[in-house]
């Protein structure tokens, strides 16, 4: 399965080159956000929430039979939603060790997000990283 998820990234890091400049990747964010299934309500605990972002940030694991870990995220931010929906599909269809083994900076360095976000964007980003390692810490330690 892993396949398919370095054949998404892959397509998003081609999206990104296709579309050239900036304003139009940040339109194709949102739009990724915006294909995001909302969290219910009750997800949107403090528990749950991403500290260190300036918008309001949730995230949760939740492990599936295979070992696979399906992330549950959301913002009330049309930007930070995107990002989250890069971070998904760099994670996704991966058991937590997976995750803790996933070389995302480099993803990360290859569709340019860094160079680009303001400060606060970017710290967010990283805090997403950082709460996303955690929580595979804790789930592989469980497992």
């Amino acid at each position: 399965m892993a396949a398919s998820t370095e054949s998404r990234i892959e397509e998003l890091i081609e999206n990104f080159d296709l579309l050239g400049d900036w304003e139009s990747r940040f339109a194709y964010l949102i739009d990724l956000g915006k294909a995001l299934p909302p969290m219910t309500e009750a997800d949107k605990c403090e528990e749950n929430r991403v500290q260190g972002c300036q918008a309001q940030v949730w995230m949760k694991f939740e492990p599936e039979a295979e070992g696979e870990i399906t992330i549950a995220a959301d913002s009330d931010a049309f930007i930070v939603k995107g990002l989250i929906a890069v971070l998904l599909l760099i994670y996704s269809d991966k058991t937590a060790r997976d995750i803790l083994n996933t070389d995302d900076q480099t993803v990360l360095e290859r569709l340019g997000l860094a160079a680009h976000l303001s400060p606060t964007r970017k710290n967010g980003l990283f805090s997403m990283v950082n709460r996303v390692r955690e929580l595979a810490k804790v789930e592989a330690a469980n497992s």
